[in-house]
Formats: structure tokens, sequence, C-alpha cells
């Protein structure tokens, strides 16, 4: 299958330890700009690099942690938020280890970030650094040997952010029919499918299923000379899927597809529950994960969801929207619910870190599917076929 997300890999540190030369060296371009004055990196540095046994991944260096320049406290906030994005952390260090360094070291742990260290500039004499347990990796920008540092990456990645996703494989066998309903709407986008399509219609061949596309203005009349093994639909197009597909049938979609393989599938199962529990100014916080335009009148998260969840429960709702990989608000006890998009575009680490914030709070999560088939009252039925497999 398809790999379309890429471990991310944050570079931390102070100012002037050398940071942005190890994503150079690592890379093997000039990503970053490297200067002997302190402040040179502002905001993050992305750079995609393959990794021999682990595929492509996202390295991000990041501005230091003790930049007290006048923008030096956006800065630091941005280099902050990346926390939340990485599946490892590399603490880079030089000629000393300070409280910068253990701040970070602190954060790390504190979100359960995977880590080691780097000390850089190891020509020059090693500071004295009594940590037990952390891994830490001697490296020379002068004379760079990248081996160990690949090593230390491979050592302590985690696989599940770079293992190979699994959608349908303990649910369709060789040679099973499976209908995908894609709607083409005001919100498809022009002349593509979206990844969940193509990386479902990917799984299938990888199994050796059958894969039909079909439009949901195609599905009733296919279905009067066919009966598939299993149908799957874009969330948006639940109820009339729903209404045509033969209760024998087993249906889900691609939302509920991925937020088993993309997040905490009995927390989802569980949290879409409190919609009946919700009252008159209770907020919900919907959470995108990605990135685009905003001004369709039928955005799936920023409208659609809001006016079926209303219409539901009617109760006067409040909603606000997490784009990308934003931070989670500070405030985020505040929220009744919250509700993830498939995730797609993002790592299951990535969701698994900002769910598990919310729950610390107190907060319930599910997810956008799920969530439109409780309002359409199929949730039962869409979420079977993975129920009985628990």
């Amino acid at each position: 299958m398809v790999k379309v997300n890429r471990p991310h890999i944050g570079i931390f540190g102070k100012m002037n330890v050398g940071k942005s030369s190890l994503v150079n060296a690592l890379t093997g371009q000039q990503v970053s700009v490297v200067a002997q004055h302190p402040g040179t990196t502002t905001d993050p540095v992305k750079k995609i690099i393959e990794i021999l046994g682990i595929g492509p991944v996202t390295i991000i260096d990041t501005a230091g942690l003790d930049d007290l320049s006048a923008l030096g406290a956006q800065r630091v906030q941005k280099t902050t938020e990346v926390l939340q994005q990485v599946d490892l952390a590399i603490l880079v260090f030089a000629e000393e280890w300070n409280d910068y360094d253990q701040q970070l070291l602190n954060l790390f742990t504190a979100q359960n970030i995977p880590f080691f260290l780097v000390h850089n500039k190891s020509d020059l004499p090693r500071p004295s650094v009594n940590l037990t347990g952390v891994d830490m990796v001697d490296f020379s920008c002068k004379t760079p040997d990248v081996a160990p540092l690949l090593q230390a990456i491979k050592k302590h990645l985690p696989q599940t952010a770079y293992a190979q996703d699994v959608l349908l494989d303990d649910i369709v066998s060789p040679g099973q029919q499976v209908v995908l309903v894609i709607p083409i709407d005001a919100s498809a986008p022009q002349g593509r499918l979206i990844l969940p399509q193509v990386q479902t219609i990917r799984n299938l061949l990888d199994i050796g299923a059958t894969a039909v596309c079909l439009k949901d203005t195609e599905l009733a009349d296919w279905l009067k000379h066919h009966t598939p093994d299993l149908v799957i639909t874009d969330s948006q197009a639940f109820k009339y899927v729903s209404s045509v597909v033969p209760q024998e049938v087993p249906l889900t979609s691609f939302s509920i597809l991925f937020s088993r393989m993309k997040g905490d599938f009995d927390a989802f199962l569980k949290g879409v529950q409190t919609i009946d529990k919700l009252n008159d100014g209770d907020k919900i916080l919907v959470m995108e994960s990605c990135s685009h335009s905003v001004n369709k009148c039928d955005d799936i998260g920023r409208t659609k969801i809001p006016a079926l969840m209303r219409k539901y429960t009617g109760k006067r709702l409040e909603f606000d929207v997490l784009a990308n990989l934003d931070p989670i608000p500070q405030n985020v006890s505040q929220y009744k619910l919250a509700v993830q998009c498939g995730g797609c575009m993002v790592t299951r680490n990535q969701i698994l870190r900002r769910l598990e914030i919310l729950q610390r709070a107190g907060v319930a999560v599910t997810n956008y599917g799920m969530a439109l088939a409780y309002c359409n009252g199929i949730f039962e039925r869409v979420s079977a076929i993975f129920r009985t497999r628990k």
C-alpha cells in the first residue's frame, strides 16, 4: 500500500548549537541557512528525505528555545508547536548543557515523545551531562558521519510512525467485490480523488479484491444487478447510500475506516454517544488536521457536521475549528466533545497525541464519519463490521 503519511522528526536545541548544520548533513543539501550569529532559523524548516528501512521522513529544523530577541517569543512558540507534530525528537547540544536543554528534555518526557541526544561539535570537549538511560550520539559538522545518526533514528522512531497501514486487510478477502461510493459534488476536488479514496483503492488492489467506483447517483441502478461484499461511501452521502444498499450488505465510510487506522477507535465509539447528552451552549471542537480552502458553503467539518448536530440534538451548540496540526487550545476542558477528521494527511502518532490531551482533560472524542452516522441514525449499521471483530 502507498505510504503517504511520512514520520516527522524534529531537530531541537538552543541557538547556535548546529541544528541547521545537522539537518543539512542529514539531507545532503543546503536546506537550512547556516551562520555564525544566533537566531538564523526563524520558522520551522521542513525537508523530506529517504531513510533505508523506514522510507520517506520529514525532517523539521526549529528555532532555538533560548531566543530572547524581539521575535524570539514567536519563534519559541513555533518550536513548541512542532512538538505536537513529531514522531521523534532529536535534542542537539554543544559546548554546554543548561536549563534550556533540560526544559526540552522534560517536554519530550511529559508528552511521551521518543528522543535521543546529539552532542554536536564533538571535536570540542563534551560538557558534563549526567543522564541515565538516554542515548547520545557524538557528531561534528566538520567531519560529518551520518551513519550513527541514522542508526539512532531507526532505533528510536516508533514503527507505528512508518509501518505499512492496514485498512481492509482483516475485513476483505481476495476475489471479493467492494463498491466505493464517491460523490462528485461541489466539495469534491477538481480532477482528482481524495487520499482516503486513493489509499482504499490501492489497498483493495494489494488484497486482490475488486474495487468498483461509483458516483452516488449511479449506485441504485448498479445494485439492481449486483450484490457486493461491502460498500464504502463518503460519509456525507450516508443517508442516501444507506437507504439504497440492502441491509444484508455491510456498509461503512472512508472516514470510519480511517478512524480505525489513525485514531483511537474504541474511544471514538464511546465518545460519539456524547451527542445525546449535549445541551444549549455546549462547545464542540472540530479537528480538520489538514489545510484546504474554507470558503465553501458545504464544507463537511465547518458547515455540514455543525448543521446536522444542531438539527439532531435540537440544541444551540457552539463549534470551534482546529485546522492542520495547530496546537490544542490550552482551555481545552471547555469542550464537551471533539470531532476528529479521518486523518489521511497526518500520522497515527500525531492524532493519538492530540487525543491524549483531550482525554486527559475529560473531553469525549469521536470521528467525522461516526458523528455523521450517529446523527443519521445508522451508526450501529456502519460500525458493525468492526465491532464484530473485537
